[in-house]
Protein backbone atom coordinates (compact mmCIF):
# COMPACT_ATOMS: atom_id res chain seq x y z
CA UNK A 1 0.00 0.00 0.00
CA UNK A 2 1.36 3.62 -0.86
CA UNK A 3 1.84 6.03 1.51
CA UNK A 4 0.62 8.81 -0.56
CA UNK A 5 -1.51 9.30 2.54
CA UNK A 6 0.98 11.30 4.56
CA UNK A 7 2.78 13.20 1.76
CA UNK A 8 1.43 16.90 2.35
CA UNK A 9 -1.04 17.89 0.83
CA UNK A 10 -2.09 21.76 -0.75
CA UNK A 11 -2.84 24.15 1.12
CA UNK A 12 -4.02 27.68 0.40
CA UNK A 13 -1.81 30.53 2.45
CA UNK A 14 0.64 32.58 0.96
CA UNK A 15 3.73 32.96 2.58
CA UNK A 16 4.27 35.02 5.72
CA UNK A 17 6.12 37.79 4.20
CA UNK A 18 3.32 37.60 1.31
CA UNK A 19 0.65 37.74 4.17
CA UNK A 20 2.07 40.59 5.92
CA UNK A 21 1.51 42.73 2.44
CA UNK A 22 -1.78 41.75 1.46
CA UNK A 23 -2.87 42.85 4.52
CA UNK A 24 -1.94 46.18 4.28
CA UNK A 25 -3.18 46.28 0.52
CA UNK A 26 -6.48 44.71 1.41
CA UNK A 27 -6.84 47.89 3.89
CA UNK A 28 -8.76 49.46 0.39
CA UNK A 29 -10.65 46.18 -0.36
CA UNK A 30 -14.50 45.74 0.20
CA UNK A 31 -14.63 43.89 3.62
CA UNK A 32 -17.18 40.51 4.14
CA UNK A 33 -17.69 39.87 8.12
CA UNK A 34 -17.96 36.42 7.73
CA UNK A 35 -20.72 34.05 9.62
CA UNK A 36 -19.57 31.26 12.33
CA UNK A 37 -20.49 28.91 9.42
CA UNK A 38 -18.14 30.74 6.74
CA UNK A 39 -14.90 31.09 9.28
CA UNK A 40 -15.64 26.82 9.77
CA UNK A 41 -15.47 26.22 5.62
CA UNK A 42 -12.91 29.00 5.04
CA UNK A 43 -10.65 27.84 7.53
CA UNK A 44 -11.12 24.26 5.79
CA UNK A 45 -10.79 25.86 2.68
CA UNK A 46 -7.01 27.14 3.48
CA UNK A 47 -5.89 24.45 5.30
CA UNK A 48 -6.74 21.69 2.71
CA UNK A 49 -9.38 19.76 4.48
CA UNK A 50 -11.73 21.09 1.33
CA UNK A 51 -9.07 19.85 -1.09
CA UNK A 52 -9.17 20.10 -4.17
CA UNK A 53 -11.54 23.10 -3.95
CA UNK A 54 -9.43 26.38 -4.07
CA UNK A 55 -11.98 28.43 -2.72
CA UNK A 56 -15.76 29.31 -2.71
CA UNK A 57 -17.55 27.18 -5.44
CA UNK A 58 -18.25 29.36 -8.72
CA UNK A 59 -22.01 28.86 -9.98
CA UNK A 60 -20.97 26.30 -12.66
CA UNK A 61 -19.69 23.88 -9.57
CA UNK A 62 -22.25 25.15 -7.78
CA UNK A 63 -25.06 24.18 -9.95
CA UNK A 64 -23.12 20.53 -10.89
CA UNK A 65 -22.95 19.81 -7.31
CA UNK A 66 -25.86 20.49 -6.05
CA UNK A 67 -27.27 18.24 -9.21
CA UNK A 68 -25.11 15.55 -9.61
CA UNK A 69 -22.20 15.64 -5.98
CA UNK A 70 -19.98 16.50 -8.23
CA UNK A 71 -17.21 19.47 -9.31
CA UNK A 72 -17.71 20.93 -13.18
CA UNK A 73 -14.58 18.91 -14.26
CA UNK A 74 -15.70 15.59 -12.90
CA UNK A 75 -14.55 15.33 -9.68
CA UNK A 76 -16.74 13.59 -6.65
CA UNK A 77 -18.00 16.98 -4.12
CA UNK A 78 -21.21 16.48 -2.67
CA UNK A 79 -21.65 19.55 -0.81
CA UNK A 80 -21.96 23.41 -1.72
CA UNK A 81 -19.30 25.21 -0.16
CA UNK A 82 -20.64 28.60 -0.59
CA UNK A 83 -19.99 32.40 0.22
CA UNK A 84 -23.44 33.77 0.74
CA UNK A 85 -24.04 37.52 1.00
CA UNK A 86 -26.48 40.01 1.20
CA UNK A 87 -28.30 41.87 -1.98
CA UNK A 88 -26.80 45.28 -0.40
CA UNK A 89 -23.11 44.07 -0.39
CA UNK A 90 -23.35 41.80 -3.97
CA UNK A 91 -24.68 44.86 -5.32
CA UNK A 92 -21.40 46.82 -4.59
CA UNK A 93 -18.86 44.01 -5.98
CA UNK A 94 -17.42 43.78 -9.88
CA UNK A 95 -16.61 40.10 -11.16
CA UNK A 96 -12.86 40.38 -10.78
CA UNK A 97 -12.62 42.12 -7.85
CA UNK A 98 -10.57 41.36 -5.13
CA UNK A 99 -13.02 41.51 -1.64
CA UNK A 100 -11.02 41.19 1.72
CA UNK A 101 -12.59 38.13 4.01
CA UNK A 102 -12.62 39.26 8.14
CA UNK A 103 -13.31 37.26 10.92
CA UNK A 104 -16.22 39.22 13.56
CA UNK A 105 -13.79 41.16 15.42
CA UNK A 106 -12.41 42.55 12.11
CA UNK A 107 -8.85 40.52 11.59
CA UNK A 108 -8.55 39.91 7.51
CA UNK A 109 -8.36 35.91 7.56
CA UNK A 110 -8.33 36.07 3.37
CA UNK A 111 -8.71 37.75 0.16
CA UNK A 112 -11.24 36.26 -2.49
CA UNK A 113 -11.30 37.12 -6.16
CA UNK A 114 -14.52 37.27 -7.35
CA UNK A 115 -15.79 35.51 -10.62
CA UNK A 116 -18.82 34.50 -9.59
CA UNK A 117 -22.05 36.17 -8.81
CA UNK A 118 -25.65 34.56 -8.51
CA UNK A 119 -29.02 34.44 -6.89
CA UNK A 120 -29.32 30.54 -6.17
CA UNK A 121 -32.61 28.37 -6.07
CA UNK A 122 -33.00 27.57 -2.95
CA UNK A 123 -35.59 25.52 -3.07
CA UNK A 124 -33.77 23.38 -5.44
CA UNK A 125 -30.60 23.19 -3.21
CA UNK A 126 -33.43 21.87 -0.51
CA UNK A 127 -34.54 19.52 -2.34
CA UNK A 128 -30.89 18.28 -4.32
CA UNK A 129 -28.50 18.03 -1.24
CA UNK A 130 -30.98 17.74 1.90
CA UNK A 131 -33.61 15.67 0.48
CA UNK A 132 -36.56 17.58 1.20
CA UNK A 133 -37.25 21.80 1.29
CA UNK A 134 -38.43 21.09 5.29
CA UNK A 135 -37.91 23.71 7.60
CA UNK A 136 -37.71 21.19 10.28
CA UNK A 137 -33.74 20.04 8.40
CA UNK A 138 -31.62 22.28 10.39
CA UNK A 139 -29.37 23.45 7.25
CA UNK A 140 -32.45 24.26 5.14
CA UNK A 141 -34.00 26.28 7.72
CA UNK A 142 -30.45 28.23 7.90
CA UNK A 143 -30.43 28.38 4.12
CA UNK A 144 -33.69 29.82 4.37
CA UNK A 145 -33.62 32.26 7.35
CA UNK A 146 -29.86 32.90 7.71
CA UNK A 147 -28.00 32.20 4.93
CA UNK A 148 -28.12 35.66 2.78
CA UNK A 149 -29.75 35.55 -0.82
CA UNK A 150 -26.64 36.25 -3.09
CA UNK A 151 -23.62 33.84 -3.18
CA UNK A 152 -20.33 34.73 -4.37
CA UNK A 153 -17.65 32.54 -5.65
CA UNK A 154 -13.96 32.46 -6.63
CA UNK A 155 -10.57 31.46 -5.60
CA UNK A 156 -9.07 32.28 -1.93
CA UNK A 157 -5.73 33.49 -1.08
CA UNK A 158 -5.35 32.40 2.78
CA UNK A 159 -3.69 35.09 4.99
CA UNK A 160 -3.76 33.50 8.50
CA UNK A 161 -5.70 30.71 10.19
CA UNK A 162 -8.69 31.71 12.24
CA UNK A 163 -7.69 32.11 15.81
CA UNK A 164 -9.31 29.70 18.37
CA UNK A 165 -8.44 30.15 22.14
CA UNK A 166 -9.70 26.61 23.31
CA UNK A 167 -7.79 23.06 23.36
CA UNK A 168 -5.12 24.77 21.28
CA UNK A 169 -2.86 21.67 21.74
CA UNK A 170 -6.26 19.79 19.64
CA UNK A 171 -6.75 21.32 16.59
CA UNK A 172 -4.24 20.07 13.62
CA UNK A 173 -4.17 20.83 10.03
CA UNK A 174 -4.42 18.16 7.76
CA UNK A 175 -0.76 18.41 6.66
CA UNK A 176 -0.22 18.50 10.43
CA UNK A 177 -2.13 15.05 11.26
CA UNK A 178 -0.30 14.18 8.13
CA UNK A 179 3.40 14.53 9.74
CA UNK A 180 2.11 12.99 12.96
CA UNK A 181 1.40 9.97 11.19
CA UNK A 182 4.59 9.80 9.41
CA UNK A 183 6.51 10.86 13.00
CA UNK A 184 4.65 7.60 14.67
CA UNK A 185 5.12 5.05 11.62
CA UNK A 186 1.16 4.75 11.28
CA UNK A 187 0.10 4.02 7.75
CA UNK A 188 -3.22 2.60 8.59
CA UNK A 189 -5.53 4.84 10.00
CA UNK A 190 -9.21 4.65 10.92
CA UNK A 191 -11.22 7.83 11.91
CA UNK A 192 -14.12 7.98 14.18
CA UNK A 193 -16.71 10.97 13.38
CA UNK A 194 -18.59 11.87 16.62
CA UNK A 195 -20.67 15.10 17.82
CA UNK A 196 -21.70 13.59 20.68
CA UNK A 197 -19.75 12.34 24.04
CA UNK A 198 -18.41 9.22 23.90
CA UNK A 199 -19.83 6.26 26.18
CA UNK A 200 -18.95 2.92 26.71
CA UNK A 201 -20.79 1.68 23.32
CA UNK A 202 -18.88 3.89 21.87
CA UNK A 203 -15.73 2.79 23.08
CA UNK A 204 -16.13 -0.94 22.09
CA UNK A 205 -17.39 0.15 18.82
CA UNK A 206 -14.25 2.04 17.98
CA UNK A 207 -11.70 -0.61 19.32
CA UNK A 208 -13.36 -3.54 17.52
CA UNK A 209 -13.57 -1.08 14.39
CA UNK A 210 -9.72 -0.25 14.68
CA UNK A 211 -9.29 -3.94 14.94
CA UNK A 212 -10.87 -4.86 12.48
CA UNK A 213 -9.06 -2.56 9.71
CA UNK A 214 -5.52 -3.69 11.67
CA UNK A 215 -5.78 0.54 11.80
CA UNK A 216 -4.40 3.05 14.34
CA UNK A 217 -7.27 4.59 15.93
CA UNK A 218 -8.16 8.88 15.39
CA UNK A 219 -10.85 10.03 17.15
CA UNK A 220 -11.86 12.97 15.08
CA UNK A 221 -15.05 14.67 16.58
CA UNK A 222 -16.50 17.92 15.43
CA UNK A 223 -16.01 21.43 16.93
CA UNK A 224 -17.32 23.66 14.90
CA UNK A 225 -21.29 23.94 14.07
CA UNK A 226 -22.84 20.44 14.83
CA UNK A 227 -27.22 20.81 14.86
CA UNK A 228 -29.27 23.04 17.88
CA UNK A 229 -29.46 21.46 21.33
CA UNK A 230 -26.00 19.28 21.04
CA UNK A 231 -24.27 19.37 23.86
CA UNK A 232 -21.69 22.11 23.75
CA UNK A 233 -18.25 21.47 22.33
CA UNK A 234 -16.28 22.45 25.47
CA UNK A 235 -18.23 20.09 27.69
CA UNK A 236 -17.62 17.65 24.98
CA UNK A 237 -13.64 17.61 24.42
CA UNK A 238 -13.88 17.71 28.24
CA UNK A 239 -15.45 14.20 28.00
CA UNK A 240 -13.25 13.08 25.57
CA UNK A 241 -10.21 13.97 27.24
CA UNK A 242 -11.65 11.37 30.18
CA UNK A 243 -12.14 8.81 27.93
CA UNK A 244 -8.97 9.38 26.22
CA UNK A 245 -6.83 7.47 29.14
CA UNK A 246 -9.44 4.32 28.40
CA UNK A 247 -7.78 3.62 25.11
CA UNK A 248 -3.81 2.81 24.63
CA UNK A 249 -1.82 5.73 24.25
CA UNK A 250 0.23 4.05 21.49
CA UNK A 251 -2.55 3.44 18.91
CA UNK A 252 -4.86 5.65 19.63
CA UNK A 253 -4.71 10.24 19.02
CA UNK A 254 -7.48 12.59 19.47
CA UNK A 255 -8.04 15.57 17.40
CA UNK A 256 -10.69 18.26 16.93
CA UNK A 257 -12.42 19.30 13.68
CA UNK A 258 -13.51 22.98 13.01
CA UNK A 259 -16.12 21.74 10.37
CA UNK A 260 -19.50 23.18 10.42
CA UNK A 261 -21.65 20.29 9.83
CA UNK A 262 -24.85 20.97 7.42
CA UNK A 263 -26.95 17.35 8.91
CA UNK A 264 -27.24 16.22 5.48
CA UNK A 265 -27.08 12.10 6.01
CA UNK A 266 -25.67 10.65 2.77
CA UNK A 267 -24.24 13.50 1.03
CA UNK A 268 -22.30 14.53 4.69
CA UNK A 269 -21.12 11.19 4.92
CA UNK A 270 -19.50 11.16 1.74
CA UNK A 271 -18.15 14.80 2.43
CA UNK A 272 -16.79 13.30 5.52
CA UNK A 273 -15.15 10.99 4.30
CA UNK A 274 -13.33 13.43 1.57
CA UNK A 275 -12.12 15.55 4.62
CA UNK A 276 -10.80 12.39 6.33
CA UNK A 277 -8.95 11.57 3.43
CA UNK A 278 -7.61 15.07 3.33
CA UNK A 279 -6.10 14.63 7.14
CA UNK A 280 -4.45 11.57 6.21
CA UNK A 281 -7.12 8.52 7.22
CA UNK A 282 -7.30 5.54 5.20
CA UNK A 283 -10.57 4.04 7.07
CA UNK A 284 -13.83 5.69 7.74
CA UNK A 285 -16.36 4.57 10.43
CA UNK A 286 -19.66 5.23 9.16
CA UNK A 287 -22.50 5.01 11.48
CA UNK A 288 -26.41 3.81 11.49
CA UNK A 289 -28.08 7.32 9.86
CA UNK A 290 -24.58 9.03 9.95
CA UNK A 291 -25.01 12.68 9.83
CA UNK A 292 -28.67 12.74 10.38
CA UNK A 293 -30.44 15.24 11.89
CA UNK A 294 -33.61 13.42 13.25
CA UNK A 295 -36.87 13.99 12.20
CA UNK A 296 -38.98 15.52 9.77
CA UNK A 297 -41.93 17.53 9.86
CA UNK A 298 -44.13 14.89 9.32
CA UNK A 299 -42.23 13.04 12.49
CA UNK A 300 -40.39 10.45 10.25
CA UNK A 301 -36.58 10.51 9.51
CA UNK A 302 -35.23 12.57 7.16
CA UNK A 303 -32.71 9.47 5.63
CA UNK A 304 -32.79 5.70 5.82
CA UNK A 305 -30.48 3.58 8.73
CA UNK A 306 -28.33 2.71 6.33
CA UNK A 307 -28.59 5.25 3.36
CA UNK A 308 -25.66 6.56 4.20
CA UNK A 309 -23.52 3.82 4.36
CA UNK A 310 -25.00 2.61 1.15
CA UNK A 311 -23.79 5.76 -0.54
CA UNK A 312 -20.61 5.56 0.80
CA UNK A 313 -20.00 2.21 -0.47
CA UNK A 314 -20.91 3.27 -3.93
CA UNK A 315 -18.50 5.96 -4.12
CA UNK A 316 -15.93 4.57 -1.98
CA UNK A 317 -12.69 3.73 -4.16
CA UNK A 318 -13.39 7.48 -5.34
CA UNK A 319 -13.03 8.67 -2.28
CA UNK A 320 -10.33 7.09 -1.67
CA UNK A 321 -10.97 5.90 2.12
CA UNK A 322 -12.45 2.55 3.05
CA UNK A 323 -15.72 2.11 5.17
CA UNK A 324 -15.95 0.65 8.46
CA UNK A 325 -19.64 -0.41 8.98
CA UNK A 326 -20.76 0.89 12.25
CA UNK A 327 -21.59 -1.90 14.61
CA UNK A 328 -24.81 -1.15 16.91
CA UNK A 329 -23.23 -2.71 20.22
CA UNK A 330 -25.14 -3.48 23.33
CA UNK A 331 -24.70 -4.44 26.47
CA UNK A 332 -25.37 -8.04 27.39
CA UNK A 333 -25.96 -8.49 31.22
CA UNK A 334 -24.99 -12.08 32.30
CA UNK A 335 -21.75 -11.44 30.06
CA UNK A 336 -21.10 -8.24 31.84
CA UNK A 337 -19.78 -6.86 28.25
CA UNK A 338 -20.14 -4.87 25.32
CA UNK A 339 -21.34 -7.29 21.58
CA UNK A 340 -22.38 -6.47 18.63
CA UNK A 341 -26.61 -6.30 18.57
CA UNK A 342 -26.72 -8.57 14.97
CA UNK A 343 -24.25 -11.34 16.76
CA UNK A 344 -26.49 -11.60 20.00
CA UNK A 345 -28.15 -15.43 20.76
CA UNK A 346 -31.75 -15.44 22.47
CA UNK A 347 -32.38 -15.88 26.10
CA UNK A 348 -29.64 -13.24 26.78
CA UNK A 349 -30.64 -10.37 28.92
CA UNK A 350 -29.57 -7.01 26.42
CA UNK A 351 -29.38 -3.42 28.48
CA UNK A 352 -29.49 -0.21 26.56
CA UNK A 353 -30.24 3.13 27.06
CA UNK A 354 -31.31 5.90 24.31
CA UNK A 355 -30.00 9.48 24.02
CA UNK A 356 -33.38 10.32 25.38
CA UNK A 357 -33.51 8.71 27.89
CA UNK A 358 -29.76 9.85 29.21
CA UNK A 359 -30.98 12.86 28.55
CA UNK A 360 -33.85 12.25 31.08
CA UNK A 361 -31.80 11.19 33.62
CA UNK A 362 -29.59 13.98 33.57
CA UNK A 363 -32.49 16.54 33.44
CA UNK A 364 -33.86 14.74 36.74
CA UNK A 365 -30.79 13.94 38.55
CA UNK A 366 -31.38 10.20 38.24
CA UNK A 367 -28.46 6.97 38.02
CA UNK A 368 -26.73 6.56 35.34
CA UNK A 369 -25.06 3.21 35.43
CA UNK A 370 -21.13 2.56 34.99
CA UNK A 371 -21.87 -0.17 32.27
CA UNK A 372 -23.73 2.56 30.20
CA UNK A 373 -20.72 5.42 30.45
CA UNK A 374 -17.77 5.99 32.16
CA UNK A 375 -18.08 7.92 35.81
CA UNK A 376 -15.10 10.79 34.36
CA UNK A 377 -18.25 11.70 31.39
CA UNK A 378 -21.08 11.46 33.68
CA UNK A 379 -19.65 13.90 35.66
CA UNK A 380 -18.36 16.48 32.75
CA UNK A 381 -22.22 16.03 31.43
CA UNK A 382 -23.58 16.67 35.17
CA UNK A 383 -21.50 19.74 35.81
CA UNK A 384 -23.07 21.37 32.69
CA UNK A 385 -26.64 19.70 32.79
CA UNK A 386 -27.40 19.74 36.43
CA UNK A 387 -30.79 18.32 37.26
CA UNK A 388 -33.63 20.44 36.49
CA UNK A 389 -34.63 20.99 39.86
CA UNK A 390 -30.80 22.81 39.96
CA UNK A 391 -31.35 24.71 36.53
CA UNK A 392 -32.02 28.25 35.81
CA UNK A 393 -35.20 28.44 34.10
CA UNK A 394 -37.72 31.68 33.26
CA UNK A 395 -41.63 32.41 34.54
CA UNK A 396 -43.09 34.53 31.65
CA UNK A 397 -46.56 35.86 32.57
CA UNK A 398 -48.50 37.67 29.64
CA UNK A 399 -51.87 38.96 29.70
CA UNK A 400 -53.79 42.24 29.38
CA UNK A 401 -52.89 45.10 31.39
CA UNK A 402 -54.85 44.53 34.40
CA UNK A 403 -54.94 41.07 34.56
CA UNK A 404 -53.14 40.36 38.03
CA UNK A 405 -49.90 39.92 36.27
CA UNK A 406 -47.60 41.99 38.06
CA UNK A 407 -49.25 41.07 41.43
CA UNK A 408 -48.75 37.35 40.66
CA UNK A 409 -45.29 37.95 39.39
CA UNK A 410 -44.26 39.18 43.03
CA UNK A 411 -45.90 36.86 45.42
CA UNK A 412 -44.45 34.07 42.86
CA UNK A 413 -40.84 35.83 42.93
CA UNK A 414 -41.23 36.16 47.45
CA UNK A 415 -42.70 32.09 47.15
CA UNK A 416 -39.63 31.26 45.38
CA UNK A 417 -37.43 33.22 47.57
CA UNK A 418 -38.63 31.71 50.90
CA UNK A 419 -37.36 28.18 48.81
CA UNK A 420 -33.84 29.63 48.40
CA UNK A 421 -31.14 27.59 46.54
CA UNK A 422 -31.26 30.20 43.25
CA UNK A 423 -31.20 34.08 42.94
CA UNK A 424 -34.68 35.11 41.68
CA UNK A 425 -34.84 38.25 39.52
CA UNK A 426 -37.80 39.85 38.44
CA UNK A 427 -38.06 41.79 35.57
CA UNK A 428 -41.48 43.84 35.65
CA UNK A 429 -42.60 45.80 32.68
CA UNK A 430 -42.42 49.22 34.80
CA UNK A 431 -38.96 48.90 36.23
CA UNK A 432 -37.29 47.57 32.45
CA UNK A 433 -38.66 50.37 30.51
CA UNK A 434 -37.04 52.52 33.40
CA UNK A 435 -33.53 51.17 33.29
CA UNK A 436 -33.24 48.73 30.09
CA UNK A 437 -36.25 50.72 27.26
CA UNK A 438 -36.29 54.42 28.58
CA UNK A 439 -36.15 55.84 25.01
CA UNK A 440 -38.94 53.60 24.09
CA UNK A 441 -42.30 54.38 22.78
CA UNK A 442 -45.62 52.49 22.60
CA UNK A 443 -45.56 51.53 18.86
CA UNK A 444 -45.83 48.21 18.18
CA UNK A 445 -41.76 48.12 16.83
CA UNK A 446 -41.33 49.56 20.36
CA UNK A 447 -42.88 47.08 22.32
CA UNK A 448 -41.14 44.50 20.32
CA UNK A 449 -37.87 45.58 20.97
CA UNK A 450 -38.85 46.12 24.32
CA UNK A 451 -40.10 42.16 24.84
CA UNK A 452 -36.87 41.25 23.41
CA UNK A 453 -34.65 42.99 25.71
CA UNK A 454 -36.56 41.31 28.42
CA UNK A 455 -36.31 38.02 26.86
CA UNK A 456 -32.33 38.41 26.45
CA UNK A 457 -31.91 39.48 29.94
CA UNK A 458 -34.20 36.68 31.01
CA UNK A 459 -32.42 34.40 29.16
CA UNK A 460 -28.77 35.59 30.70
CA UNK A 461 -30.58 35.05 34.03
CA UNK A 462 -31.57 31.60 32.79
CA UNK A 463 -27.80 30.45 31.81
CA UNK A 464 -26.16 31.47 34.99
CA UNK A 465 -28.38 29.57 36.77
CA UNK A 466 -30.87 32.16 38.16
CA UNK A 467 -34.55 31.93 37.89
CA UNK A 468 -36.21 34.83 35.63
CA UNK A 469 -39.75 36.10 36.37
CA UNK A 470 -41.20 38.06 33.68
CA UNK A 471 -44.48 40.64 33.19
CA UNK A 472 -44.91 41.93 30.53
CA UNK A 473 -48.23 42.82 28.75
CA UNK A 474 -46.26 40.67 25.39
CA UNK A 475 -49.38 40.81 23.15
CA UNK A 476 -47.81 39.38 19.98
CA UNK A 477 -47.57 35.56 19.43
CA UNK A 478 -44.15 35.71 17.26
CA UNK A 479 -42.55 37.72 19.59
CA UNK A 480 -43.13 35.78 22.58
CA UNK A 481 -42.14 32.06 20.54
CA UNK A 482 -38.65 34.15 19.79
CA UNK A 483 -38.26 34.50 23.66
CA UNK A 484 -38.96 30.85 24.22
CA UNK A 485 -36.06 30.36 21.93
CA UNK A 486 -33.91 32.51 23.06
CA UNK A 487 -34.41 30.88 26.59
CA UNK A 488 -35.01 27.40 25.94
CA UNK A 489 -31.38 27.27 24.68
CA UNK A 490 -30.16 27.46 28.40
CA UNK A 491 -33.34 25.72 30.50
CA UNK A 492 -36.61 25.74 30.74
CA UNK A 493 -39.40 28.33 29.76
CA UNK A 494 -43.03 28.24 31.35
CA UNK A 495 -45.13 30.82 30.03
CA UNK A 496 -48.72 31.57 32.18
CA UNK A 497 -51.21 32.94 30.49
CA UNK A 498 -53.27 35.24 33.04
CA UNK A 499 -56.49 34.85 31.07
CA UNK A 500 -58.36 37.60 33.00
CA UNK A 501 -61.39 38.83 30.62
CA UNK A 502 -61.18 42.06 29.02
CA UNK A 503 -64.33 43.50 31.19
CA UNK A 504 -62.93 42.34 34.17
CA UNK A 505 -59.77 44.15 33.61
CA UNK A 506 -61.15 47.61 33.08
CA UNK A 507 -63.38 46.78 35.82
CA UNK A 508 -59.78 47.06 38.30
CA UNK A 509 -59.03 49.82 35.89
CA UNK A 510 -56.56 51.19 38.36
CA UNK A 511 -54.00 52.91 36.54
CA UNK A 512 -57.35 54.53 34.53
CA UNK A 513 -55.80 53.61 30.97
CA UNK A 514 -58.68 51.61 30.01
CA UNK A 515 -60.93 54.60 30.10
CA UNK A 516 -58.10 57.10 28.20
CA UNK A 517 -58.20 54.40 25.32
CA UNK A 518 -61.63 54.66 25.24
CA UNK A 519 -61.72 58.17 24.39
CA UNK A 520 -58.99 58.11 22.12
CA UNK A 521 -56.36 59.71 24.49
CA UNK A 522 -54.19 56.20 24.08
CA UNK A 523 -53.05 54.98 20.87
CA UNK A 524 -52.44 51.37 20.04
CA UNK A 525 -53.97 50.42 23.45
CA UNK A 526 -53.79 46.32 24.02
CA UNK A 527 -57.14 44.93 23.97
CA UNK A 528 -58.74 48.32 22.96
CA UNK A 529 -56.88 49.33 19.76
CA UNK A 530 -54.79 46.59 19.34
CA UNK A 531 -55.01 42.92 19.35
CA UNK A 532 -53.66 40.64 21.90
CA UNK A 533 -53.06 37.34 20.11
CA UNK A 534 -53.47 34.86 23.18
CA UNK A 535 -51.27 31.81 23.75
CA UNK A 536 -52.45 28.76 22.47
CA UNK A 537 -50.50 26.39 24.56
CA UNK A 538 -49.39 27.88 27.73
CA UNK A 539 -47.50 25.90 30.33
CA UNK A 540 -50.02 27.32 32.43
CA UNK A 541 -53.89 29.50 32.18
CA UNK A 542 -55.11 31.48 35.37
CA UNK A 543 -58.20 33.37 35.40
CA UNK A 544 -57.40 35.87 38.12
CA UNK A 545 -61.41 36.59 38.35
CA UNK A 546 -62.90 35.87 41.93
CA UNK A 547 -59.44 34.40 43.11
CA UNK A 548 -57.36 35.55 45.41
CA UNK A 549 -53.55 36.25 44.60
CA UNK A 550 -52.14 33.37 46.98
CA UNK A 551 -54.11 30.95 44.77
CA UNK A 552 -53.31 31.82 41.09
CA UNK A 553 -49.26 32.09 43.34
CA UNK A 554 -49.86 28.41 44.59
CA UNK A 555 -51.06 27.22 40.77
CA UNK A 556 -47.64 28.72 39.32
CA UNK A 557 -45.66 27.10 42.08
CA UNK A 558 -47.35 23.50 40.87
CA UNK A 559 -46.91 23.68 37.74
CA UNK A 560 -43.26 24.50 38.55
CA UNK A 561 -42.84 21.56 40.13
CA UNK A 562 -44.75 19.54 38.11
CA UNK A 563 -41.92 20.60 35.62
CA UNK A 564 -39.32 19.24 38.09
CA UNK A 565 -37.93 22.49 38.19
CA UNK A 566 -38.73 22.59 41.91
CA UNK A 567 -38.08 19.63 44.37
CA UNK A 568 -41.08 18.51 45.71
CA UNK A 569 -41.66 19.81 49.29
Amino acid sequence: MSISNLAPIPELYVSHESAQKLKVEAGDLPSWDLTPRQICDLELLMNGGFNPLKGFLDEADYDSVVERMRLEDGTLWPMPVTLDVSTEFADKIEIGQDIALRDQEGVILATMTVTSRWEPDKHREAEKVFGADDLAHPAVYYLHHSAGRIYLGGPITGIQQPVHYDFRARRDTPNELRAYFRKLGWRRIVAFQTRNPLHRAHQELTFRAAKEAQANLLIHPVVGMTKPGDVDHFTRVRCYEAVLDKYPQATTTMSLLNLAMRMAGPREAVWHGLIRKNHGCTHFIVGRDHAGPGKNSAGEDFYGPYDAQELFRKHQDEIGIEMVDFRHMVYVQERAQYEPADEIEDGVTVLNISGTELRRRLAEGLEIPEWFSFPEVVSELRKTRPARSKQGFTVFFTGLSGSGKSTIANAVMVKLMEMGGRPVTLLDGDVVRKHLSSELGFSKEHRDINIRRIGYVASEITKNGGIAICAPIAPYSATRRGVREMIEAYGAFCEVHVATPLEECEKRDRKGLYKLAREGKIKEFTGISDPYEAPETPELAVDTTGLDVDNCAQQVILKLEQMGLIAGR
